[in-house]
């Protein structure tokens, strides 16, 4: 038998703009809803806010005004205590935790690995196996790092641990709308909200660069319900479980020497968030003085102008942001983009030198305050959920105005003639860098 040879065909060659075509026709798809999304918001085009009459900070219709504008009304009658890094912040949330008798409500960015995760871990393990309902809500980017395993632990010892919009192939734009807040509520009655996250990094007294420098706060009084509210918005969209009951809510009177406070929270939304209003708001609003701690500093057109502005009217502004020791250098080198705009305007810019600076606070006129989750980039103004406590009390605005001015001794002003001498490739850098600023 006569073997014939294997005759080999060739594949029909398919044209490049057929290959081409669905790699196209989805980024196409891509640009489009990207183009669509950004056209929705008002800072794309660079507008700001308009004040038709400025209310100074310390008066009644300043709190009226950030009511009525964000939607989230101030409360009489509360007890808070600010904790400066993980010395203070850690060893104050894990009493809270080991004291809780009803319920705990825990919600967090970062929940990674390392000795102080396993020490959350096992308090919380020890409440529930004690009988409490711990809910834990981790945000499912924030706390990828965290182990499975311990996740299982926390599971079999009665802990709920539910992770907060994992991403999904479906849901491609909400993979980008992440849970920033930070949020525990012991009992209804004992809160605590600021920059934590719970990782390694975070203890110490930020003395080095492994140890970061961090603003937290432990609430007590009828603010905390509103603490727990932030924490059940977030509890019913990844489980569909609404949070009611005395356990979770109870009654709580004002206490006779507490200070009035308001809990504004926001998300990913079309048009202005809370955090953008508050934020615009209290800006445009100071009289004497605006001291600002950012993490992450990377401010769009608008906001750069409302301090500016500030600034105008004879406003000392000062900002606090991360130095050498950034933990994600794109978003210092974007903000460092407009620092001689800033500068030139006569805004005081400081980097923190030590280590790490993760906090994030502001103080306006010092009778007014902010601390909780919000960087001053459109990630957490537009982007991120996030939450922040406002604080209607000189003393606890002194309190935050002195750290300031420690934290200022640690830190490095930015001269404007100096500021001209760096390289070529910084230059560029920065400039490449401010072009991501919506997504920072």
């Amino acid at each position: 038998m006569i073997e014939r040879p294997e005759v080999l065909r060739r594949e029909p060659r398919i044209p490049l703009y057929r290959r081409l075509a669905w790699p196209a026709a989805i980024a196409a798809g891509w640009g489009a809803w990207y183009a669509s999304e950004s056209l929705r918001h008002r800072r794309e085009d660079q507008s700001g806010y308009e004040l038709l009459e400025r209310a100074s900070p310390s008066s009644p219709d300043f709190r009226l005004a950030v009511e009525a504008l964000t939607g989230h009304n101030a409360e009489q009658g509360n007890r808070a205590e600010l904790l400066f890094n993980g010395d203070r912040i850690f060893p104050a949330m894990l009493e809270a935790i080991r004291g809780a008798e009803k319920s705990i409500s825990f919600e967090t960015y970062i929940y990674w690995e390392g000795e102080i995760a396993r020490e959350f871990s096992e308090a919380l393990m020890e409440r529930a196996r004690a009988g409490v309902v711990c809910r834990v809500l981790m945000d499912a980017v924030g706390a990828a790092k965290m182990s499975p395993g311990l996740v299982a632990e926390m599971r079999e010892a009665g802990c709920q641990v539910v992770r907060f919009r994992p991403p999904r192939p479906h849901l491609v734009s909400r993979a980008f709308n992440r849970s920033h807040r930070r949020v525990l509520v012991c009992d209804g009655r004992l809160g605590f909200t600021g920059g934590v996250g719970i990782a390694d990094e975070w203890r110490g007294n930020a003395q080095d660069p492994e140890h970061w420098r961090d603003t937290h706060l432990r609430i007590e009084g009828p603010i905390v319900r509103a603490l727990q509210g932030a924490f059940a918005e977030h509890w019913v969209e990844a489980t569909g479980e609404a949070l009611v009951g005395s356990q979770l809510l109870p009654e709580t009177e004002p206490l006779t020497d507490g200070v009035a406070m308001q809990v504004v929270r926001s998300g990913a939304e079309v048009g202005d968030t809370n955090m953008e209003i508050l934020y615009f708001l209290a800006i445009s609003s100071a009289e004497e003085s605006i001291e600002l701690t950012a993490a992450y500093f990377s401010p769009r057109p608008p906001f750069v102008k409302a301090l500016c502005e500030a600034v105008d009217r004879g406003v000392r502004v000062q900002v606090l942001v991360p130095g050498p020791h950034m933990d994600k250098k794109v978003v210092r080198s974007a903000g460092r983009s407009v620092y001689r705009q800033l500068v030139e305007c006569g805004v005081e810019m400081y980097e923190f030198q030590p280590t790490m600076l993760h906090a994030k606070t502001m103080v306006v006129d010092g009778c007014w305050a902010s601390v909780g989750t919000v960087n001053f980039d459109n990630r957490s103004f537009q982007l991120n959920e996030e939450l922040t406590a406002c604080i209607y009390d000189e003393g606890l605005a002194g309190e935050l105005r002195e750290q300031y001015e420690r934290d200022l001794e640690r830190a490095e002003r930015i001269e404007a003639d100096r500021w001209e001498d760096r390289s070529l490739l910084q230059h560029g850098s920065e400039r490449a860098s401010a072009l991501l600023r919506r997504e920072l």
